[in-house]
C-alpha cells in the first residue's frame, strides 16, 4: 500500500493531460490512499504579457485550479490535497509570497527549474549544457535549492538534485553540497519529495540520489513521495521502488500536508 502520492499536475499547466477524476481513479486502482495535486504556478517572476509557452498556468487559472481539486475532494473515494508547485527564482520572493497567500494550500513545493534565466531541465535548451561546466552548474543549482528552502516560503523542496534530470554528471565529489543543502533543509524545517520521475528521465535514478537520501535521513529531515505525474498513467509510477528506497535509507514514516502542516504516516 502507497500512503500518498504528493506530485500530481493538471492540464492547466499546459504540459500535463487527463481530468484530474482520471487521476485519482488511477490512484483508486493502484491502492494510493492520498493524493496531492501539485501543478505548476504561475509564472509570476515573468515580466507583464511575457509567458513560457506550456510551462505553467496562467495567473487567470489559478482560481479555477484551485477551485477544480477542491471540488474534486468532495467526492473523491481517497483523500485528496491542494499542493502548488512554485519555482524559486532570487529576487522576486515578496511577489511571490503574494501570489501564495491568495489561497489556502495544504502544502507549498519548492522547486527550481532555472538558473539565471536557463531552463536546464527543459529538453529545448539541452544544448546550453555543451557551453557550461557541469561542476560549476551543480553548485550554481544547489545553491539555488538552498536559498529557496531559507525564504520559509515553502513546506516541501521537490526533486532536490533534479540538475543530474539528462545525465549530466559533474566530476567532482559532491558531499559538501549535500550537506549544505541538508544543512540548509534542516534550518528551514522543510520536507523532502522523493520524486520518481527521474526514473523516466535520462538520470533513469529517482531524485533525490540514495546518497544525498542518506544525508537528508542523517540530518532527521523528513521525507514524502511524489511521482511527479502528467498524465493519469504515471500515477504513483515508480513508487513501490521510492518505498523501498526510503526504508533502505532508514525511514519508518512519511510525511503527509494538511492545511500546511504536517503529519505522518507509518510505512
Amino acid at each position: 500500500m502507497i500512503p500518498v502520492d504528493n506530485h500530481l499536475h493538471t492540464y492547466l499547466c499546459g504540459h500535463a493531460v487527463g481530468e484530474v477524476g482520471e487521476y485519482v481513479e488511477v490512484a483508486v486502482r493502484k491502492g494510493i490512499r492520498e493524493v496531492g495535486f501539485c501543478d505548476h504556478l504561475p509564472l509570476y517572476f515573468l515580466p507583464p504579457g511575457r509567458t513560457i509557452p506550456g510551462y505553467a498556468m496562467d495567473e487567470k487559472d489559478l482560481p479555477r485550479y484551485v477551485e477544480m481539486i477542491e471540488r474534486s475532494a468532495k467526492w473523491a473515494p481517497i483523500t485528496v490535497k491542494l499542493g502548488i508547485e512554485a519555482d524559486y527564482v532570487p529576487g522576486y520572493e515578496e511577489k511571490l509570497a503574494g501570489l501564495l497567500s491568495l489561497h489556502t494550500f495544504d502544502y507549498v513545493t519548492g522547486s527550481v527549474h532555472f538558473i539565471e534565466g536557463w531552463g536546464f531541465d527543459n529538453p529545448a535548451e539541452i544544448a546550453e549544457y555543451d557551453s557550461r561546466e557541469i561542476d560549476l552548474v551543480y553548485e550554481q543549482y544547489f545553491t539555488l535549492v538552498q536559498q529557496a528552502a531559507l525564504t520559509g516560503l515553502f513546506d516541501v523542496m521537490a526533486h532536490p538534485d533534479l540538475i543530474k534530470k539528462f545525465n549530466f554528471r559533474p566530476a567532482r565529489d559532491l558531499s559538501s553540497l549535500y550537506g549544505e543543502t541538508a544543512r540548509a533543509f534542516k534550518k528551514a524545517g522543510v520536507c523532502v519529495e522523493v520524486n520518481t520521475a527521474g526514473l523516466r528521465n535520462p538520470a533513469r535514478e529517482i531524485y533525490p540520489s540514495p546518497e544525498l537520501l542518506e544525508i537528508f535521513f542523517k540530518h532527521g529531515l523528513p521525507a514524502t513521495l511524489g511521482s511527479d505525474a502528467h498524465s493519469p498513467d504515471q500515477v504513483g509510477a515508480g513508487l513501490s521502488e521510492a518505498m523501498k528506497l526510503v526504508k533502505s535509507v532508514g525511514y519508518t514514516e512519511i510525511a503527509t500536508f494538511s492545511g500546511r502542516q504536517r503529519k505522518f504516516v507509518k510505512i
